[in-house]
């Protein structure tokens, strides 16, 4: 167990060169609601993590903090260190990691949100903060866009009834075409999902012939209730780490994993809108989840140990730890008047 260190949280050095920024969508987020900054910020926190806690909590929202960017600015730590205290201060309630499924122009991606807040947050805070952000880019989703009033059509004035002639002019007789019909499966949702499973899963990659074949077993999920979502995440879901044969993995859970019969039908959403769903991310191993099966942001396996199997040893031998922190007690007292 980690002793308590009550000294201020460590300075972290002025750095000569910019933040590292993430990706668009990803980086850090700051929660709100917090408390301003503090001389004894993470004054309870060990030394390790209160030096990468004081130097997490000045980077700017959008800036990268995974785990290699943060090792890369702080040379004094290790990937490894730097990992072992990205969990304990998601313990300790300043750090979340969730994941949220982004549709956009017909791709599917995964992206992950860290948020970050400088005040600890128990369980039921966070679970109340990431249901409120799970609702409300749900209705962004949904809201309609702006322009979308300006390509609406204007409205069509009646106009005045034309003086019909007294005979009616001679229709001439021309042959009845054949319209050209449409490609089978193309206008089915239930043949789109199975086609959009290779972009989002290449373990999955159908062809048009697979599709075409598994097109009836996927239209039963949808005549029970459920959408291209709810499709798509109970195939994806679970795979292991090859697949022989696309076709029969995805006939057997097709099969085997059919939902029971919806009393309603979901509203299908606008084609083309964005479906964002949240979901709470283990700090350790990364499972997704709700936030109440991952209290402290960890799962099960992740807060326990299997059984029969002694707990791992930390990230740091024990003597090291305890000659950095006598290092930094030693320090501490130099600088005391």
């Amino acid at each position: 167990m980690a002793t308590e260190n009550f000294s201020p949280a460590l300075r972290t050095p002025a750095s000569s060169r910019p933040y590292p920024k993430a990706s668009p969508g990803y980086g850090k987020r700051s929660a709100p609601d917090q408390r301003p900054v503090r001389a004894d910020d993470f004054m309870l926190l060990p030394e390790r993590e209160r030096y990468i806690a004081g130097y997490v909590d000045h980077l700017p929202d959008g800036a990268a903090m995974d785990i290699k960017s943060l090792a890369r600015s702080i040379p004094l730590y290790g990937q490894m260190a730097v990992g072992s205290a990205l969990r304990a201060l998601g313990v300790a309630g300043h750090l979340r990691y969730a994941q949220c499924r982004v549709e956009e122009r017909g791709q599917v991606r995964w992206v992950t949100r860290t948020f970050w807040s400088r005040t600890a947050r128990d369980n039921e805070w966070w679970g109340a903060f990431l249901d409120a952000e799970n609702n409300r880019a749900t209705q962004e989703a949904n809201a309609p866009r702006a322009g979308d009033e300006s390509q609406a059509p204007a409205p069509v004035t009646p106009a005045e009834p034309a003086t019909q002639p007294a005979s009616p002019a001679p229709v001439p007789v021309v042959p009845q075409q054949r319209a050209p019909e449409p490609a089978p499966g193309h206008s089915s949702p239930a043949y789109l999902a199975l086609a959009r499973l290779g972009r989002i899963e290449p373990r999955l990659a159908l062809s048009a012939t697979d599709c075409s074949v598994l097109e009836s077993l996927a239209a039963q999920w949808f005549a029970r209730g459920v959408d291209a979502d709810y499709l798509t995440h109970a195939l994806t879901s679970g795979l292991p780490d090859q697949v022989g044969s696309p076709i029969g993995f995805v006939r057997r859970r097709l099969t085997d994993k059919i939902p029971p019969h919806l009393p309603t039908t979901p509203t299908p959403a606008t084609p083309g809108t964005p479906v964002r769903r949240l979901m709470v991310e283990c700090t350790e191993c990364g499972t997704p989840g709700p936030s109440e099966a991952l209290p402290d942001g960890l799962c099960r396996p992740c807060r326990t140990p299997a059984l029969g199997q002694a707990p791992t040893a930390p990230a740091d031998p024990p003597v090291a730890r305890d000659i950095h922190a006598l290092v930094g007690t030693l320090r501490d007292l130099m600088k005391t008047p």
